[in-house]
């Protein structure tokens, strides 16, 4: 279960670090709301695709059965690498005029793309793969819900840092599962 959170935590870094961004445009006078909706989008598509990822995985793990740690760490590894590109690049919530749901859902789709792949990593891991669904989704709910109030206080320094972060721990996470596999 650690691995599932350690992976939970990293994951949401990308929603933590467009929370912080949304919170930072400041642009509802009461920002609990925001908080809550932002919060609700960005745990939901969290935790629906890392099963996506993890039914494609079992199907394809008949397949290439053998090759399956190789796999997970390419999947982890690239998406570290890519998480840790982007923390060096400028966030797209500096471009959003007015926060709708449909820039909510499409940001919530952009940032959990990722988890999808991730969720190939899930069929590696000995624990029920709802349960480590829904524990990424309540961890991606509080970071999300977290960021919007740091992005109000203008903590706008630390979305490229909860990127990096999240980066480099699914590199490490990439490592163990072939160091160990």
């Amino acid at each position: 279960m650690t691995e599932v959170i350690i992976l939970a935590i990293a994951l949401s870094m990308d929603a933590f670090a467009v929370s912080i961004g949304l919170g930072a445009t400041k642009q509802h006078s009461n920002i609990a709301p925001l908080g809550i909706i932002v919060a609700l989008y960005f745990g939901f598509f969290q935790g629906v695709m890392p099963i996506m990822g993890y039914l494609g995985g079992k199907g394809f793990l008949r397949w290439a059965e053998s090759y399956t740690p190789w796999i997970a760490f390419i999947l982890l590894f690239l998406i570290g690498a890519k998480m840790i590109f982007d923390s060096f690049s400028e966030g797209i919530e500096e471009d959003i005029s007015k926060i709708t749901h449909r820039i909510l859902l499409i940001l919530a789709i952009a940032t959990s793309i990722d988890a999808m792949a991730a969720g190939f990593s899930l069929t590696l891991m000995p624990v029920s793969p709802i349960i480590a669904c829904l524990t990424i989704a309540a961890i991606t709910f509080t970071f999300s819900w977290l960021g919007v109030f740091v992005g109000t206080k203008g903590g706008t320094w630390l979305e490229s840092k909860a990127e990096l972060f999240g980066g480099i721990t699914l590199i490490f996470m990439a490592i163990k599962i072939i160091v160990f596999s």
